[in-house]
């Protein structure tokens, strides 16, 4: 595991450099020990103490996945549970138990916060270099860099700031004298019971805050400027059930997974190319939950076209079940400012508020805010085209993983990891040392840049800003995940440069 001495001409230290100890990185490992080459030698850096990236993070109330957990769940470890929907905590004690079985937690140093990344052109590596700190979030303690030199880096890094929230404007909020929470650092030791709480925001945050605390707060508002689509699922599913009465439990798993994916590429295409008919079909499915007083013109009824921001899973009718309590209520509106106990709206109603949840989005991050060069010459990843949706142009040996908006992120991350095997596979047929995409002549002039991800919600608004950019051919964005893994497992290499 350790790296060879300081001498760095004994070549690099190992084949892959993996970034992030979450979903994609834990699955990129297990793809490198078992379908690279053999002796193929990878570590991994996590900058926290521990596995679980995103939910490791997450931890306000009702945190769960929302996307069924069967898709979810890596191909090589099936879920060993009865829900499609899974709590936070749960995935990421899964996640540590797979990558433990496969001896993959024996390969991750924690702790380890890789802050920028130079391609050496002459020796055909990449100079990866990593701030240390203490082993454990609560020393602090701060150790010198370390240089270390890999063939290749997989980014298993998200597509958010896990530090920074998005911030959006609130009028007012400065007055406000009560707790305000924004749940990417939601306080474990705060005590909610008996408290008014405003959650402003309509999207999956959100979703799952509202019916996990009303059973104790005094009452809670979802403060939504505009409805979202809303899809009914059932934590423990009949079809699943009778899956795991005819067969063998771990065929049964493996028939769930399939089930589930192929389940929402259909409502997936219902959606895009039906959403006439796919948005009268959900309507019906939530209105028949709603209280019988509920105005679904002003509070259900999006603007927008269903899947053209992620659909919303309500588990069990959960949140349309503390809507019917009482002990939740939704308000569609705007604000115009903010008291020291209450929210005044531009319709003049008064929301009273001891604690205000601020769920409005997440901050984009492409690859962790890493610096990356190419001979020392930084390297801005948004003016380049993205090869296969895991390449960037004319960067060699780079590969990143960005899964689906509208599908289980796992799906993409494993075709991602899936294009690095074949590239390493090629060059070791070849003994080559490198692979880039490039553009040729007529691409460099005709290339349309399209945005990495269709959907229209807010906090993707200045994506074209941090993400790479997608055109045509090899360099189209994700469409269907079933297209997508055909394509990373044996589709064409055109435009992929070897050296």
């Amino acid at each position: 595991m350790d790296p060879k001495p300081d001498s760095l001409s004994k070549g690099p230290d190992f084949d892959v450099i993996i970034i992030g100890a979450g979903i994609s990185g834990i699955n990129a490992a297990y793809r490198v020990q078992n379908d690279a080459p053999p002796k193929t030698s990878y570590v991994i850096f996590e900058s926290r103490d521990t596995i679980g990236g995103t939910w490791d993070v997450w931890r306000y109330p009702g945190i769960r996945s929302d996307s069924d957990v069967f898709s979810f769940s890596f191909s090589w470890s099936p879920w060993p549970g009865k829900e499609s929907l899974a709590p936070g905590e749960k995935i990421k004690q899964y996640m540590i138990e797979s990558a433990t079985r496969a001896g993959i937690d024996k390969h991750i140093r924690y702790g380890h916060g890789v802050v920028s990344a130079n391609w050496d052109s002459e020796a055909k590596c990449w100079q990866v270099m990593t701030q240390q700190q203490g082993h454990g979030r609560e020393d602090g303690e701060v150790k010198l860099p370390q240089l270390f030199r890999s063939r290749f880096i997989f980014l298993g890094t998200g597509y958010y700031d896990y530090n920074q929230p998005l911030h959006s404007v609130i009028p007012g909020i400065d007055n406000f004298r009560g707790k305000l929470i924004n749940p990417l650092h939601w306080p474990q030791d705060y005590d909610y019971a008996n408290k008014e709480m405003v959650v402003i925001g309509s999207g999956a945050t959100a979703v799952s805050i509202v019916p996990a605390v009303a059973g104790q707060v005094k009452h809670v508002t979802m403060l939504q400027r505009s409805p979202s689509w809303y899809f009914p699922l059932s934590q423990y599913g009949k079809v699943a059930g009778l899956l795991r009465s005819i067969f063998p439990e771990k065929m049964a798993r493996r028939l769930n997974r399939y089930r589930w994916m192929a389940q929402m590429q259909v409502l997936l295409l219902l959606c895009r190319n039906m959403p006439a008919l796919s948005g009268a079909l959900l309507r019906f499915l939530t209105a028949r939950q709603l209280p019988k007083d509920t105005d679904w013109n002003k509070h259900f009824q999006p603007r927008y076209d269903p899947w053209d921001q992620r659909l919303c899973i309500v588990m069990d009718g959960d949140l349309f079940a503390a809507l019917r309590s009482r002990r939740a209520s939704v308000v569609t509106d705007h604000i115009d400012t903010v008291r020291r106990d209450s929210i005044v709206l531009k319709s003049g109603q008064i929301l009273d508020a001891d604690v205000i949840v601020a769920a409005t989005g997440i901050q984009l991050k492409f690859g962790g805010g890493i610096q990356f060069s190419i001979d020392d010459v930084p390297v801005d990843p948004t003016g380049r085209f993205a090869w296969k949706q895991c390449m960037l142009q004319d960067i060699p040996n780079l590969v990143f993983s960005l899964g689906y908006a509208e599908n289980s992120w796992t799906l993409g991350a494993n075709c991602a990891a899936t294009v690095m095997i074949r590239v390493i596979d090629e060059l070791e047929r070849r003994k080559l040392a490198s692979a880039a995409p490039r553009l040729n002549a007529s691409e460099s002039r005709e290339m349309e840049p399209r945005p990495f991800w269709k959907l229209t919600s807010t906090y993707l608004k200045n994506m074209k800003s941090i993400f790479p950019q997608v055109g045509t051919g090899e360099w189209r964005p994700r469409g269907y995940y079933f297209a997508d893994l055909l394509a990373a497992k044996w589709g064409g290499m055109k435009g992929l440069v070897l050296g």
